[in-house]
C-alpha cells in the first residue's frame, strides 16, 4: 500500500475513551493509520503513539486510515486472546455512521456481497462471485437531505473496506472515499465520512459486557 504525503493528524496526540489493567480504548482520528505501514515514513500510528507509554499494548482489530472513531487495543497475551475469539466468532456489536451519495432503495436492508483483493489495485477491495469471502452489511437511513444520506451501518462481517465496497455497490458511495466514490462524491466531504461510533465486547477478565462510545464529529 502506497500512502502519498501521509500526514497523520498530531492533535491531539492521543484520545483515550476507556483505560484499565486490560483494555485500552483510543477515539482514532480520520488520516492516523491504526499500526505502522511498511515503510519508515507510515510507522507513526495509534499502536506506535500507545506503545509509547503502553510498550506492552496489543493489537486486536483495525480501522482504515481514513475510519475514524472506537478503537479497541489489549493489554495483556490472554485479553488480546480472549477479544480475538469475540472478534474471530462475531460475539462483538459495531455500529458505525457514514454520509452517503444519494438514497439507498430501501430505509433499511441487509448488502451480502462476496469480497476479495483488487491485487493490481490494491488496497482495493472488489465483489467477486469466484474467490470472495461472504460478507454481510445491515443499514439503516436515519436522515436525507441535500440529496445524501445518513445511515447506520451494522457490519456483521470484517472484511477489508467492507462497508466503503458495499455502499459503492448500493449506488450510494461513502462521501469522500477516495477508492470508491464517484468524482461528486469524493469532492463532497474533505475525509472519509465514515466512523466506528460504537463498540461493544465482553471484557476479558469480568465477563461482563462493556460498551464503548464515539461521538460523530460530521
Amino acid at each position: 500500500m502506497t500512502l502519498l504525503h501521509y500526514q497523520p493528524p498530531t492533535t491531539p496526540f492521543l484520545q483515550v475513551i476507556y483505560e484499565d489493567s486490560q483494555l485500552l480504548v483510543v477515539d482514532k482520528q480520520s488520516g492516523l493509520l491504526s499500526v505502522p505501514g511498511k515503510r519508515p515514513e507510515h510507522k507513526d500510528s495509534v499502536y506506535t503513539r500507545v506503545q509509547r507509554v503502553h510498550p506492552e499494548i496489543r493489537v486486536v482489530h483495525r480501522l482504515d486510515m481514513a475510519t475514524s472513531g472506537v478503537l479497541l487495543l489489549a493489554k495483556t497475551k490472554a485479553a488480546q486472546s480472549h477479544l480475538n475469539r469475540q472478534f474471530q466468532n462475531r460475539t462483538t456489536s459495531k455500529r458505525y455512521i457514514a454520509r452517503v451519495w444519494g438514497k439507498p432503495p430501501s430505509p433499511q436492508g441487509e448488502i451480502e456481497l462476496p469480497l476479495s483483493c483488487d491485487w493490481p489495485n490494491r488496497p482495493r477491495q472488489h465483489m467477486d462471485f469466484f474467490t470472495g469471502k461472504p460478507s454481510t452489511t445491515f443499514y439503516r437511513v436515519t436522515d436525507f437531505d441535500n440529496g445524501c444520506s445518513r445511515l447506520e451501518l451494522t457490519p456483521h462481517t470484517g472484511r477489508s473496506h467492507q462497508l466503503r465496497v458495499h455502499m459503492q455497490a448500493l449506488g450510494c458511495p461513502i462521501l469522500g472515499d477516495k477508492f470508491y466514490a464517484h468524482s461528486d462524491a469524493f469532492a463532497a466531504a474533505e475525509r472519509l465520512l465514515l466512523h466506528a461510533e460504537y463498540l461493544g465486547v465482553t471484557h476479558p477478565q469480568t465477563e461482563q459486557p462493556i460498551e464503548f462510545f464515539s461521538p460523530v464529529q460530521f
